[in-house]
């Protein structure tokens, strides 16, 4: 792990960030507001916020319904690629389609 004031260690890609205690900061992660509210969810949020079906949405980012079923029920990850077109349909941040 690298640094990024020579204290703090700054996380690689793949790992989460280490949070200071909930008591030193003035926000909460969705996760702490929400347990159990998973990426799936939000990918549902979203789509039904811009009025879309499993089916318009699949073809706007070419998959399957079934794939992106999955994506929303939590049975297949999301990746950062699928993550960035599925935003751009969504109209929102690719970065909260990640775990």
């Amino acid at each position: 792990m690298g640094t990024t004031d020579g204290m703090t260690p700054k996380p690689r890609h793949h790992e989460k960030p280490v949070l200071p205690p909930v008591e030193e900061r003035d926000w909460l992660t969705i996760e702490e507001v929400l347990p159990g509210f998973h990426v799936g969810d939000r990918l549902i949020s979203f789509r039904y916020r811009e009025n879309m079906t499993q089916k318009q949405l699949a073809e706007k980012v070419g998959v399957s319904v079934q794939n992106l079923s999955h994506m929303e029920h939590g049975r297949r990850p999301i990746g950062k690629d699928m993550a960035k077109r599925l935003a751009k349909a969504l109209n929102t941040d690719w970065r909260l389609l990640l775990e």
